[in-house]
């Protein structure tokens, strides 16, 4: 059923360049309270506490929209979503917006807007091996990867020489890590940050080999406008304030770019 509403929402949006269901900004204030798509199986980015909440530096920055809206940062739903549903549930209204690791691509900006970007992710690599030091290490080494990762043509740009093992999943990545099938995992540094903190045995290297934004995935349409400024204007302040670069370190998340260095980069709607 939601792959019948992802197709029709996808027509919609590309044939008429809105969003068919979404909530304008006026309905969602009127509403009260936002509806926030994230990940809760994603650490550090978002994920459930042992209590069951979902917390993580995605579903903060949703609470704390939420408070610049309304003045409380618990005036929001935070509604769990799989990658393949991200952009549907923005297009078809199920939620008013998504902050949920989804990267801004070319391809995705034909039926969705993104906001300001709010963290600078990138594909690294971790390995438990004393003797990798940099990605240099790496030439002649076996290196997992994610079948259809994006990763996969960067890697065969940057360490040409590596043998490339692909894994299903991630468990099976750890699986050929252990069984040391490989010496290392290349993941996005988001990814792996969490891997290094659930596995301390790992670390992660110091270099990433690519730069890839994280942006919050909001309707198109100039019905929508109003959100999208909020939006944009919300980030670019905890950018320009440091609240931002507080929050991803607190986070552990790693920092291959800080959004200062690039300066806090606008996305007009």
């Amino acid at each position: 059923m939601f792959r019948a509403v992802f197709s029709f929402g996808v027509a919609a949006a590309v044939l008429t360049g809105t969003a068919a269901f979404a909530a304008e900004l006026s309905e969602i204030q009127a509403r009260g309270y936002l509806i926030v798509g994230v990940k809760d199986n994603r650490p550090p980015l978002g994920f459930r506490d042992a209590g069951g909440e979902i917390t993580g530096f995605e579903a903060e920055l949703a609470r704390r929209l939420a408070e610049e809206i309304f003045g409380d940062p618990e005036a929001v739903v935070l509604e769990p979503l799989t990658n393949l549903e991200r952009l549907p549930a923005v297009l078809d209204g199920q939620v008013d917006l998504a902050i949920a690791a989804v990267t801004i691509t070319e391809a995705r900006s034909r039926v969705v807007s993104f906001s300001a970007p709010y963290y600078l992710d990138g594909i690294g690599f971790v390995t438990r091996r004393p003797e990798i030091q940099q990605i240099e290490d790496l030439q002649y080494q076996a290196i997992a990867v994610l079948n259809g990762s994006n990763a996969i043509s960067a890697l065969r740009y940057i360490v040409p020489t590596a043998q490339l093992v692909a894994a299903d999943s991630y468990p099976q990545a750890s699986q050929l890590l252990q069984q040391e099938q490989a010496i290392a995992f290349a993941g996005d540094v988001s990814v792996l940050a969490g891997w290094t903190q659930d596995q301390p045995e790992y670390r992660l290297l110091s270099a990433a080999i690519s730069a890839e934004p994280l942006a919050a995935v909001m309707p198109k349409g100039t019905q929508f406008n109003e959100l999208r400024r909020l939006v944009n204007s919300a980030i670019d302040r905890w950018c320009r304030e440091g609240w931002l670069d507080e929050r991803i370190s607190y986070w552990k998340l790693p920092q291959t770019v800080r959004l200062q260095d690039s300066m806090c980069l606008r996305i007009l709607p």
